[in-house]
């Protein structure tokens, strides 16, 4: 099977594109500078040079393509919302033309409701693959414990990260290395028609347990601070994001924190994934946090 990957080079695409190559999987990268993937090149892997929102280069990615792994990367501009939905159509339009008949697209916890800022778009994402394709499933993960990785600074100054999350709300929080296991698995299985699946990491966690983990595993005193989303947004400002990036943010800050952008999916067998906040904060946050 040859299977199309648009972001090779992320925590969930480079992940994924290692392990679809040890499967012995044929691969296809879609890369704007192909000396960043040169390894995977290296090991058997089709590189085409080029941007995902460019007709011709799709069109040459998709030859001989069965199956495709979508994940719309954060190109922040004032048309975001019309790139996303429009790169995501001319995607699907090239994907449907060349015969693919399964896509395996990215979205997002929350992606089923209205004014949730970026993770909303990502339902026009999905519903672009399903318009084209007969075989599509839509990954909707919850909060990125990467995420975590940019409180490090705070953490070293203050003692503490601030979210706009309540601090007693249990969320799910999932690490990209599973998000990029379930999309191997499934992209490798044999299934049809449309289909969501949750990807909601091993429990659900409230920002004061992460403050507790965090504190054991840094070997030091960390606390969580709750803050309204006009401070949250005042912050972004001030570390120099333009207003349209702010404006964006703001419907899913507050999704978080009025539960707008809580999962639409149970928590099951299906949705739960294995790796703890513990395990990837002793992992990865711990090192990040030393050097």
């Amino acid at each position: 099977m040859t299977i199309l990957i648009n972001t090779p080079n992320g925590n969930i695409g480079r992940p994924l594109a290692e392990a679809l190559l040890a499967a012995g999987e044929s691969l296809v990268l879609i890369q704007r500078d192909p000396s960043k993937v040169a390894d995977l090149a290296a090991r058997g892997a089709r590189v085409v040079a080029g941007s995902i929102d460019d007709a011709s280069t799709l069109a040459t990615a998709f030859e001989g393509v069965d199956a495709v792994f979508w994940l719309t990367p954060p190109t922040y501009r004032p048309d975001y919302a019309e790139w996303t939905s429009g790169a995501a159509a001319l995607a699907a339009q090239a994907a449907a033309k060349a015969g693919v008949q399964r896509a395996v697209v990215l979205s997002s916890v929350g992606a089923h409701n209205d004014g949730n800022g970026p993770i909303s778009l990502m339902r026009h994402v999905e519903e672009a693959f399903r318009a084209k394709l007969p075989n599509v499933l839509a990954l909707r993960p919850a909060y990125f414990m990467e995420n975590f990785a940019r409180d490090l600074g705070s953490i070293r100054s203050d003692g503490a990260f601030y979210m706009t999350a309540p601090a007693d709300l249990p969320i799910p929080l999932v690490a990209t290395r599973d998000i990029a296991a379930v999309a191997e698995q499934e992209l490798r299985a044999t299934w049809s028609g449309h289909r969501i699946r949750g990807i909601h990491g091993p429990a659900d966690i409230t920002m004061t347990e992460v403050a507790e983990v965090l504190t054991g595993v840094l070997e030091r005193p960390v606390s969580f601070v709750s803050v309204s989303v006009d401070a949250a947004l005042d912050g972004m400002r001030a570390a120099g994001a333009p207003e349209f990036v702010v404006t964006l943010y703001r419907g899913m800050l507050e999704g978080f924190q009025n539960g707008r952008a809580a999962p639409a999916e149970a928590r099951d067998a299906q949705t739960t994934t294995p790796t703890s906040f513990a395990t990837f904060a002793r992992e990865v946050l711990r090192p990040a946090f030393a050097s």
